[in-house]
């Protein structure tokens, strides 16, 4: 299927959609309309059409969105069509969950490789993954043809780090750290900040008891 540009939020919108219809369809439901999915995801129908007709697919106006189709077609256009290998860099409490968590979750992203600085962890396998030393970082990503990468490290060495991983050739790292990265335009970053999420929940949290 040829590639296209969707916005950011249309990329994130279209994931929550793929996960909640396979959800439908593990419980036996075929079709769903619009403002069911909707529903699920407290936002509104307008929205789910726009980000469908984005990808260029359309119900049946009595059944709603075939279910199975539209999952093929989401996966069409937000997967790649071979396998991207991912690594988690630092595999700590955090990494150990990530790692656990996700793996076997979608057959196109496979978790290939963990690294860490810990010796008891160095050339084990760690929650289902072969745990590599930091000082390997270069000569595995190229061996093991690694595009992203998933960031746990301490946050006085997530720069450093960063650094290394574009050096390397990784093209893709989502933040776990508190720091803020700098990387080249021709790597994609994103960065969450479970701090930041949690207090911003109990700041609407305060709003709402006062």
């Amino acid at each position: 299927m040829k590639m296209m540009k969707l916005p950011e939020k249309t990329v994130e919108r279209l994931s929550i959609y793929r996960r909640t219809l396979l959800d439908c369809l593990a419980q036996g439901k075929t079709h769903i309309f619009s403002h069911e999915l909707a529903n699920l995801h407290n936002i509104t129908a307008v929205q789910v059409r726009r980000d469908i007709m984005f990808i260029g697919y359309s119900s049946m106006q009595r059944k709603g969105y075939d279910v199975k189709e539209l999952i093929d077609v989401i996966g069409g256009i937000i997967d790649s069509e071979a396998r991207q290998n991912v690594a988690i860099i630092g595999i700590g409490n955090l990494g150990r969950a990530i790692t656990t968590y996700f793996m076997g979750k979608r057959s196109k992203l496979n978790i290939v490789a963990a690294f860490d600085l810990d010796p008891n962890k160095i050339d084990r396998m760690v929650s289902g993954v072969k745990c590599y030393s930091m000082q390997n970082i270069e000569e595995v990503v190229k061996e093991k043809d690694i595009s992203i990468a998933i960031l746990t490290v301490p946050a006085d060495s997530a720069a450093g780090t960063t650094e290394r991983l574009v050096q390397a050739g990784i093209r893709g790292i989502l933040n776990f750290t508190t720091v803020p990265l700098n990387v080249p335009s021709s790597v994609h970053l994103e960065e969450y900040d479970m701090i930041t999420s949690l207090e911003k929940v109990a700041y609407f949290v305060k709003k709402q008891a006062g």
